[in-house]
């Protein structure tokens, strides 16, 4: 979910984090993801290069640099300097639970209190925040995000909806009265067995909705866990006629379902017993073209 965003002379980089799922079906990432990991993490840094501005929805792992990341997720030591000249927008560190305040905390610290500013429900130029909003279903246990409107100019708007995942009917509303041109947003994690048959009527309707009312709708994130999302977005695209993107399509880019295509991964491209604690303890690199050779095995 993290994209950097041009509003006249401001360059704005929201939730410059990454993670690969640290486990699924008893698998750590395959190098394949590890190095597709690796790629977005220079991509990120690249981009704080060139950011004026920074904006964390919430503070989960997959959103935010992490003092004590994992192998797999951007850690505070591989940020360059300037990130901490950069204007902050985060929730307040209020209504968290202890885990996400000391990732706020960690972050006040390493950017400095004045850069970090408490920003829902405020308008700063171009730059517009939502209310608290929940993290899916309202009421659940991942806790509240923060949506980001952006003035682009010429009359352009772009909304970045985070982890709504199209489930809870207050932030659709708040996205359709932006009246935004572009919305990226987190879809459906369809992949979860405990998401309720409801909770999948729900998203699909807030996701119609919003494809009807939006000139791009751009959904990712959770909806592409597993296989099943992008048959959910070529039936959205079909039910609404007209292309209801991933962020790979919006980029021009294949799509390629890693994390969803894992065991298939481990099976075409076996990975040896000790290599997840070799690469962690720095006693190992992914091999040049590690990547290139994965997706030539899952063409």
């Amino acid at each position: 979910m993290c994209c950097l965003v041009a509003a006249g002379t401001r360059r704005i980089l929201i939730d410059p984090g990454i993670a690969l799922g640290y486990e699924r079906h008893g698998l750590l990432p395959h190098p394949c993801q590890v190095a597709a990991g690796i790629r977005i993490r220079e991509k990120i840094l690249q981009a704080i290069h060139k950011a004026t501005d920074v904006v964390f929805s919430h503070f989960h792992g997959d959103h935010i640099p992490l003092r004590g990341a994992n192998p797999y997720q951007l850690s505070f030591r591989q940020l360059p300097g300037c990130f901490q000249k950069l204007h902050c927008w985060s929730p307040a560190a209020a209504k968290m639970t202890p885990r996400m305040q000391q990732r706020a905390e960690d972050l006040t610290a390493l950017l400095g209190a004045s850069h970090m500013r408490a920003a829902v429900g405020h308008i700063a130029g171009p730059l517009r925040f939502s209310k608290l909003l929940s993290h899916g279903m309202p009421g659940g246990r991942f806790g509240n995000i923060m949506m980001t409107r952006i003035e682009l100019g010429g009359g352009q708007v772009f909304v970045h909806a985070s982890d709504t995942q199209l489930l809870d009917e207050q932030a659709v509303e708040i996205i359709l009265d932006w009246q935004p041109s572009v919305v990226l947003a987190a879809g459906p994690p369809l992949y979860l067995q405990s998401l309720a048959a409801s909770q999948r009527k729900k998203a699909w309707e807030h996701g119609v909705r919003l494809a009807r009312n939006v000139a791009v709708l751009i959904v990712d994130h959770h909806v592409l866990r597993s296989e099943q999302g992008i048959l959910w977005l070529e039936r959205l695209s079909q039910t609404v006629g007209k292309k209801v993107y991933c962020a790979a399509d919006f980029m021009g880019q294949p799509r390629l379902l890693l994390e969803a295509r894992r065991r298939e991964l481990y099976s075409k491209m076996p990975v040896p017993e000790q290599w997840h604690h070799d690469y962690a303890h720095s006693r190992i690199a992914v091999e040049p073209g590690t990547f290139e050779r994965c997706i030539g095995l899952l063409a």
